[in-house]
């Protein structure tokens, strides 16, 4: 998993609200278990047509919006099943970062865990990034800000811990493996205060 420090894209806006999992990557693509290559179908029935072709209404087809890598998505974005396979695609096809008013808490989780970076703002605050579509924002996980093309700035929280794997680019279980000297360390004070009681 890669570190999501400090991360600068074009912000790309898709502004429906309940954008569930099975439209962000549609159950027929679930026959793998294999991260790579499911970004070619997320959105697909939004993105193509019945014969393959990409629909030029959709909002990421636009050259302006091409390998943008940061999502404003509508309301409850992320609603639906827990697939794990929504947050795999998104990252394969270069998302790192969905912004929303609210994101369902399974998908929220999800995302944490494969390095996909969900923030929460206010209506007030998603209405002024959409207002900056097709143009490059920044978000900075260690200073919790999204910073704007014209010098502002919005901030954000996130949850300590998932915030510590982000920054080191480690799931759960890769936080834990990092930590084991100090583990260790531990087990040995605990195992000898625990033979002198």
């Amino acid at each position: 998993m890669d570190a999501f420090t400090r991360f600068t894209s074009v912000a790309a806006v898709l502004p429906n609200e309940n954008i569930d999992t099975d439209q962000i990557i549609p159950a027929r693509f679930l026959t793998t278990t294999q991260r790579a290559g499911l970004g070619k179908f997320a959105f697909a029935d939004w993105r193509y047509d019945a014969d393959g072709r990409e629909r030029a209404e959709f909002p990421l087809h636009r050259a302006d919006l091409r390998g943008a890598g940061i999502l404003l998505g509508g309301r409850n974005f992320g609603c639906g099943s827990s697939r794990e396979h929504a947050p795999w695609a998104l990252l394969d096809m270069g998302i790192r970062a969905v912004i929303s008013t609210r994101i369902a808490d399974i998908f929220r989780n999800n995302a944490l865990k494969n390095g996909l970076l969900p923030i929460v703002v206010g209506e007030d605050e998603w209405q002024r990034l959409a207002a900056f579509e097709a143009r490059e924002l920044t978000i900075d996980l260690d200073t919790q800000r999204i910073e704007l093309p014209d010098g502002g700035a919005i901030p954000f929280d996130i949850d300590g811990f998932a915030r510590q794997c982000l920054l080191r680019g480690v799931d759960q279980l890769g936080y834990l493996l990092s930590e084991d000297a100090a583990i260790s360390r531990f087990e040995q004070t605990h195992d000898a205060l625990t033979r002198a009681a």
